[in-house]
């Protein structure tokens, strides 16, 4: 008997697919634009950041939050660094990967969630490290204030906590199902500045 499909994944990966390339067509209009020479005005200086930006957020949400596929499916480092370094430009949190070149995308859609978890309690920025070891991943926020909503990252280690939820904070009960999913445990530390996980 198979497994159920996991429909949450399934229709994030719906989503994302869906508003990639409308996405995609407005930037490549705005290059037009640009290349006529009507790039020089702030309004359209606007456009190509907003559009950079929901770039970068639906090609990290299509990792974090669609469907990872079979075991087999890749993703390259340098796929994930270029998503990490258009996601965090120009803001004030900043990311270091480190891992191996080839990837099985289930283990960075779990890293993914996991940064948003981090993010979440990083508000005013920080620096987040991500680093693949031989068998466990590592994850590392620091910041000058760290906000931790407690009953949230229960969640991450208490099988049986139960919270109300808003959409921000849906990546949390979604990496502890991932966690379970693929059979890893997770640690995690908290402190005045800094959050580590690790699985």
């Amino acid at each position: 008997m198979t497994d159920k499909p996991d429909l949450t994944a399934l229709l994030g990966s719906r989503i994302c697919h869906d508003l990639i390339s409308p996405i995609g067509a407005i930037g490549n209009g705005v290059e037009l634009l640009m290349m006529d020479g009507i790039g020089s005005s702030p309004e359209l200086a606007l456009i190509v950041d907003s559009v950079a930006n929901a770039n970068a957020r639906i090609r990290f949400f299509r990792v974090a939050f669609g469907a990872a596929g079979a075991s087999d499916h890749r993703i390259g480092r340098a796929e994930v660094a270029g998503i990490l370094s258009d996601l965090t430009r120009g803001g004030r949190l900043t990311m270091d990967w480190q891992s191996p070149t080839d990837l099985s995308r289930r283990e960075v859609k779990l890293a993914f969630l996991a940064i948003l978890c981090l993010e979440s309690a990083m508000p005013h920025g920080g620096t987040l490290s991500i680093e693949r070891g031989d068998t466990r991943w590592t994850l590392r926020g620091e910041t000058a204030r760290l906000r931790v909503d407690p009953d949230l990252w229960e969640l991450l280690s208490n099988p049986a906590a139960t919270v109300d939820l808003g959409p921000a904070q849906v990546h949390f009960p979604l990496l502890r199902d991932e966690i379970n999913r693929q059979h890893r445990r997770l640690t995690v530390e908290l402190g005045n500045a800094a959050v580590r996980l690790s699985y």
